[in-house]
């Protein structure tokens, strides 16, 4: 019997470590775009240059993650619920649709949103480094891949 009872105490140890290792990462804070050590965005139609990094801003809670980029004038603010149910956001180019889970440490946010050739997809990856002052961003669409590297503020 105290056999039984030490295996039944050890294993509990070891699924309350498995969960603590599991902990889901918070993303909150100001973040800056590091474009040394992003993919670069190229320029514009019409051969403009590309816009200088927008400032991000990330708020997180057990429920929802918000995003805010500024640029000049404009708040853009997507919001996501952690649950893996949709979530729908206004954009400047319509309406988007959203799903974000968590898939280990990492955040995956799929989002459709209607184009002019159709419906476009986006498969966004979000990883915090070890220290968590670097959050790397990876977006993958029809178009291919792009990583972005922001830092802590």
């Amino acid at each position: 019997m105290k056999k039984i009872a030490l295996f039944v105490m050890v294993m509990a140890l070891a699924v309350a470590g498995l969960s603590f290792a599991q902990a889901k990462p918070d993303f909150s804070g100001k973040w800056l775009l590091d474009a040394t050590k992003s993919d670069q965005m190229g320029g514009r139609q019409g051969g403009a240059p590309p816009a200088a990094p927008a400032p991000m801003t990330v708020k997180q809670t057990a429920t929802d993650l918000t995003q805010e980029v500024v640029r000049g004038e404009n708040t853009m603010t997507t919001v996501f619920k952690l649950d893996g149910t949709e979530s729908v956001n206004k954009t400047q180019r319509g309406e988007s649709k959203s799903t974000a889970k968590f898939d280990g440490a990492k955040l995956v946010i799929k989002t459709t949103q209607e184009g002019p050739n159709g419906a476009v997809e986006t498969t966004a990856s979000w990883s915090l480094s070890a220290d968590g002052k670097e959050l790397t961003i990876v977006r993958t669409t029809q178009r291919g891949e792009m990583k972005q590297v922001y830092a802590k503020q």
